[in-house]
């Protein structure tokens, strides 16, 4: 046999090179070296893990002051006798609670001489819609999280069998299964996954906290909404003049 037309045996080193695959296994060049699809998700999950940490800052920040104003005029609220003691206690534009008094003061107001019932009803129905006007705005913006929670692994697996696919074409590319032909594309296609659960893992937990801190705040607000349904009755049954007083 003629030695110059042997084939020397293909080393993994050849076989790497012949088919393009990476020798850089850090996270930014297994990034750098992904086939363009699976960059595009990691990418992806990376907007989306930014856009949970922005969420928390910004409605946490939204949340605990909101909480904190409430707590505050609820307490405030306990200790009033009328109406217009709860208003001269509370900033009223400052909290749901202020908002919840101004609009009883305001119905008591419009109301004038008629009849204690229908204004206790109407007063009750104000109420009702501030209140759930008041839950829709703190529950703004959360149900993003629950997106990505949902469907961020599943994107990231995508990635992961899309990258091993790639994996075993280079194989078949290359005719071996050295490891060393196999783990580049492999690794690259577990960091998607990684990735995935970088972003769902927070978003999860996160939205979990504020869905307890929002039921805490809806209770407190449904709280501070029967306390001035029960000072307006209140109100209402005195004598007129004391009730034209309080009203204005």
């Amino acid at each position: 046999m003629n030695p110059e037309t042997q084939t020397a045996p293909v080393t993994p080193e050849a076989a790497i090179a012949s088919i393009g695959l990476p020798h850089d296994l850090t996270p930014w060049g297994m990034f750098m070296n992904a086939d363009i699809i699976v960059q595009g998700i990691m990418i992806g999950l990376f907007i989306a893990s930014i856009i949970t940490w922005t969420v928390l800052l910004a409605k946490g920040i939204e949340l605990i002051m909101a909480g904190r104003a409430s707590r505050a005029a609820t307490t405030r609220l306990a200790n009033a006798n009328s109406l217009a003691e709860a208003a001269e206690r509370i900033d009223l534009p400052d909290s749901d609670v202020g908002v919840l008094i101004g609009a009883a003061l305001q119905e008591i107001h419009h109301s004038g001489d008629l009849p204690p019932d229908g204004i206790k009803e109407r007063i009750a129905s104000h109420l009702d819609q501030i209140e759930a006007a008041a839950r829709r705005r703190v529950q703004r913006g959360i149900g993003i999280l629950a997106t990505i929670g949902a469907t961020a692994p599943f994107v990231g697996l995508f990635g992961t069998v899309w990258g091993i696919m790639n994996s075993f074409i280079g194989i078949s590319k290359a005719q071996t299964t050295n490891l060393a032909i196999v783990a580049p594309g492999i690794a690259e296609a577990l960091l998607a996954t990684a990735l995935g659960l970088v972003a769902a893992i927070p978003a999860v937990v996160i939205y979990n906290m504020f869905t307890r801190i929002i039921t805490t705040y809806r209770a407190q607000l449904s709280d501070a909404s029967s306390s001035i349904k029960r000072l307006a009755s209140r109100d209402l049954d005195r004598p007129r003049a004391a009730f034209r007083v309080a009203a204005q």
